[in-house]
């Protein structure tokens, strides 16, 4: 297997690690004292969420769920649940934890599929959102970084499974 060419930094890791404990500095403030239930959606977060929730001050749970709409670069604009959370989210306060809202369909899929589980409260926080790329606006409670409309790798993104190891986030094809 020959190594891939070296990706250019698009958010260097300095960012991201600054941004991250901002982003958990406000979920202390809204939740301090409060037990909350981080549900990372996997594979893409579980970078993302593992910094944050390691920042956060206040009781955690941790579930993650699996979903699926991409095909290769590009949104296949099909959900399909590969797995759901595994505790009962009744009169929980829930954070999804999402790696970047792209076209807003398979977090709106999500956020109604969790509104039905009878939660207390339900919070967003996205590492990144591409505006451009938006059919359903999402709102995003806690968001790390607006980006333009660029395929990136890296801190839990990929492509075709690989890159997600990078530290910083990186523009594929650049």
């Amino acid at each position: 297997m020959t190594k891939p060419a070296p990706i250019g930094v698009f958010i260097s890791e300095e960012q991201i690690q600054t941004r991250v404990k901002e982003l958990a500095g406000m979920i202390n403030r809204d939740f301090q004292g409060q037990d909350v239930v981080v549900v990372g959606v996997l594979n893409g977060s579980f970078i993302f969420c593992a910094d944050l929730v390691r920042h956060i001050q206040t009781p955690v749970n941790i579930e993650f769920v699996s979903l699926s709409s991409y095909e290769g670069t590009n949104s296949s604009g099909e959900v399909a649940f590969r797995m759901d959370v595994k505790q009962s989210l009744e009169g929980k306060n829930v954070i999804v934890v999402e790696d970047i809202v792209d076209t807003g369909l398979t977090i709106s899929f999500l956020l109604k599929h969790m509104k039905l589980k009878n939660v207390k409260s339900l919070k967003l926080c996205s590492l990144l959102r591409k505006k451009a790329r938006l059919k359903v606006d999402v709102p995003i409670d806690y968001l790390g970084f607006d980006i333009e409309d660029k395929f990136v790798i890296g801190y839990g993104l990929d492509f075709d499974g690989r890159y997600r190891e990078l530290p910083y986030i990186g523009v594929y094809g650049e």
